[in-house]
Parts: structure tokens; C-alpha cells; sequence
């Protein structure tokens, strides 16, 4: 693609990136096949080719973002489902980006629109606070007919009961057997995962544990800083990109870290890219690129460094089927498909891929919130093609999927992590106790 960005323009980082990734893009529309929206909704400017137009115009023209724009560019998933489709390399993500970046800073939304963006930039990456407006929704709900839609399709989505902890909150989970652990990790434990999930936690310490590895948590990270990355919000973002990156860095130069671990694979894709992200900043460019480097998928780090031991007991001697949701920010932001796969079909069960499998069940962080009517209709069809294969349960590796699935079906859903925990000797999972 030509580009047309002056030396001054040029001169800003971002869009001198943008300018490289717009030049890889040849206008193919290989893209197109696989978005979702574009899928969904037939409309140019809701695929990425048409997306990618309206940034470079924008961007190249020096104009602000319109009404007209914003409505495209918030539609845009991030599933970066185009980037995994895509023959020439077009890096969509960093593009989106910059395209949502631009649009914080040169659009003003309407009151209410900002109003719900501050209110979920502030309360999920908050565990205290999301637990607050969950009670409240307790109380609220009988009364959600007098709300605006929106608010009322975040009520309805909102989980007004949160499972008990049972592991102690530590700083530091040391294997029990062993006076000295083969390795030592961190674990990134999100942030609403903390309240709704848990258990996805406890399975991973647990899981850890048990073959010797020490799990840190430290003190001061709890949100990645991708909800307000992909609200456009850069300044609170980078706040809190700089405060983990500072954290974890002091954590491996004083300690050591063999790996960082993500649970979370939005929060994992995110990681990966700190490095990118702090590229041209000169106190924080070492540091952020080995984060990024520290950083695994859990199920990447067990791969690759963790030889299991799986135990065959009373519980899990039955063969289950089991569908497997490759959740977007796997499959595509970080390009791990068929590890997960490989680890379940470890435990002696049958494994299937969901028909259209790369296609977004409609979670994508605050995307079922934001945008609930795309949202709902992804997830249908997300869920015709569970329901085709008749599993006994599914496995994914987001909690947002998690969430999002379980509100369309019956079918049990779970944590991957949740899955080898149990078939390497910990506890059968809450979820699946009616199988």
C-alpha cells in the first residue's frame, strides 16, 4: 500500500510504525474471510482492509476521528483472527492501536459513552471494586427495566455470586516436596479472574507445586493494563504497564524468574508485547523487552519446561469428550493453537476442534459489554458449533471465554489449567462434579 506521511509525521514513532505495517498491506481482502465482523455484519469498513483505510486516512491527513469512524473502529474485535490470515505479515494489532489511541485523543464521545468507558476502565481492573458493583447489582437487579440498554445488558452479564478462595493469599507458593524448587516463576493472576475464577488460580499454583516449582506473586500487580490499551487510554496503560514492568524486572534481578506466567491469554498477549510497546523508551526499553521475553502461556511453560506426571485414579478413569475453544488472543495474538490440545489429549480424553474455531465467541475483553448485540450474535453462532460436536465439557484458556460461553449454553466449561491439574493429582474441578 503507498503512504504518503510527511518527514515530520514520521518523525513520531507510532506513525512510523503504522507506515511500515500500511505498506505491507496489499489489498488482498484474505482478511475479510476470516473477521467476524465483517462476516456478521457484510460491511467493508467493518473488516480490517476497510479498518486499515480509515486509520491511514486519519493518521496520513492529520484528521480527527468521526462519528462515522469510531463506530467502525469500535466494532473491530481485536481477535486478530485477519493476522493469523493475512500472506503479506500486516501487524493489525499495533495498528488498531494506534488507531484507537488517535481516537481517544481527537474525538470526544458522547457523555454516556464516556461515562460506561471510565466506569469499566476503573472498576475491573479493580478486584475490590468489581466485587462492590457485583453486590449491588444483587440489589439493582429487579429494577434493571429502568435502565438504559446498555446498562441493563451489563447487569444481565454481571455475576452477582463469587466462589471462595481456598488457597491462603502468599507471596510466595513453595513446593512442599522438595527442599529445593527446579525452578521459579511468577504468576500474573489477573484481575477479575482473582474474584470470578479463583479457582483457575489455585489450579496453576497447585499444579506448579506439585512438580516443583516456586510461584511468586508480587505484591502490586494485578491488572496487565490491556483493558484501557484497548480503550485507547494510553496514559493510564503505560501507568500501569511501567509499574509491572518495574515490579517483575526488580523481582527477576533480585531473586530470579525462569518465566512469567499468564493464565489469562488477552492478559499473555499484552505481555508479549511490552516490549514492542516500550520500543523507543529509553529507561523502560531493556526492562519491557524482558518481560516480553519471560512471558508464557501456562500451557506454553508446561510444554516446554514441565515433564507432568499424570495420575490415573477413580475419578478420571472415564473417557470424556471435550470440546476445545482456542480462544483469539491464543490462536492469533500469540499464536499457540494446538499446544493446549496436545497437553489434554495427554489425559486419555478425545479432543475436538470447534467448527470455525477461529472465528470469536464474542467476548474479547469489554467487547460483549460495549457492543452486546455483535456480541450475542457471535456467540450463537459460537455455540451451534459447540452443540454440533455433543462435548461433555469444553476447555479454553481465557476466562473471558469462559464467561462469555457459559452464558450461551448447558455445557460444563473450564480452564485448561483446571484440566491438568486434575489428572496430575489435584482435585476434580467444581464444574465437572455432575459428570
Amino acid at each position: 500500500m503507498e503512504t504518503n506521511f510527511s518527514k515530520e509525521q514520521l518523525k513520531d514513532k507510532d506513525n512510523k510504525s503504522a507506515e511500515k505495517i500500511l505498506r505491507k498491506c496489499v489489498h488482498c481482502g484474505f482478511c475479510n474471510a476470516t473477521c467476524p465482523t465483517y462476516q456478521l455484519l457484510g460491511d467493508e469498513l467493518d473488516g480490517p482492509r476497510g479498518r486499515i483505510y480509515l486509520i491511514k486516512d486519519m493518521l496520513e491527513n492529520k484528521k480527527p476521528a468521526n462519528e462515522k469512524i469510531v463506530k467502525h473502529i469500535d466494532r473491530c474485535l481485536s481477535c486478530y483472527s485477519c493476522m493469523t490470515t493475512c500472506p503479506s505479515g500486516v501487524n493489525y494489532m499495533h495498528l488498531i492501536d494506534h488507531g484507537r489511541s488517535h481516537i481517544e485523543k481527537t474525538y470526544k464521545r458522547p457523555f454516556s459513552q464516556r461515562l460506561i468507558r471510565d466506569f469499566l476502565s476503573t472498576v475491573l481492573p479493580n478486584p475490590t471494586y468489581f466485587k462492590i458493583i457485583g453486590f449491588l447489582t444483587l440489589i439493582i437487579k429487579p429494577f434493571q427495566f429502568f435502565f438504559p440498554k446498555t446498562i441493563r445488558e451489563m447487569i444481565s452479564l454481571m455475576p452477582i455470586r463469587f466462589p471462595k478462595k481456598k488457597l491462603p493469599k502468599m507471596k510466595v507458593y513453595s513446593p512442599t516436596k522438595r527442599k529445593k524448587p527446579v525452578a521459579r516463576v511468577a504468576l500474573l493472576t489477573g484481575c477479575v479472574q482473582t474474584v470470578i475464577s479463583p479457582q483457575i488460580n489455585e489450579a496453576t499454583i497447585r499444579l506448579l507445586n506439585r512438580h516443583g516449582i516456586e510461584v511468586v506473586v508480587p505484591k502490586g500487580v494485578v491488572c496487565c493494563g490491556s483493558l484501557d490499551h484497548h480503550l485507547g487510554k494510553n496514559d493510564l496503560a503505560k501507568k500501569t504497564f511501567k509499574k509491572n514492568i518495574s515490579i517483575w524486572h526488580e523481582e527477576y534481578l533480585k531473586k530470579g524468574l525462569d518465566a512469567i506466567i499468564s493464565n489469562t491469554s488477552g492478559c499473555g498477549t499484552t505481555l508479549k508485547d511490552y516490549g514492542f510497546i516500550f520500543r523507543s523508551d529509553e529507561d523502560f526499553k531493556k526492562k519491557a523487552k524482558k518481560i516480553s521475553e519471560l512471558t508464557k502461556d501456562i500451557t506454553e511453560y508446561l510444554d516446554e519446561n514441565v515433564k507432568l506426571i499424570f495420575i490415573n485414579n477413580k475419578e478420571n478413569k472415564k473417557n470424556y469428550k471435550i470440546a476445545y475453544h482456542s480462544a483469539c488472543s491464543m490462536q492469533h495474538g500469540q499464536k499457540i493453537h494446538n499446544t493446549p490440545k496436545d497437553l489434554i489429549k495427554k489425559t486419555g480424553n478425545e479432543v475436538f476442534d470447534i467448527p470455525d474455531g477461529h472465528l470469536c465467541c464474542g467476548s474479547a475483553g469489554t467487547y460483549n459489554l460495549l457492543q452486546n448485540d455483535i456480541a450475542k450474535k457471535l456467540l450463537k453462532e459460537k455455540i451451534i458449533n459447540i452443540e454440533k460436536l455433543d462435548p461433555q465439557f469444553i476447555a479454553t484458556g481465557n476466562v473471558g471465554c469462559i464467561t462469555q460461553i457459559s452464558n450461551g449454553t448447558k455445557i460444563p466449561i473450564l480452564h485448561t489449567v483446571e484440566l491438568i491439574d486434575w489428572y496430575t493429582g489435584g482435585p476434580k474441578p467444581e464444574v465437572l462434579r455432575k459428570l
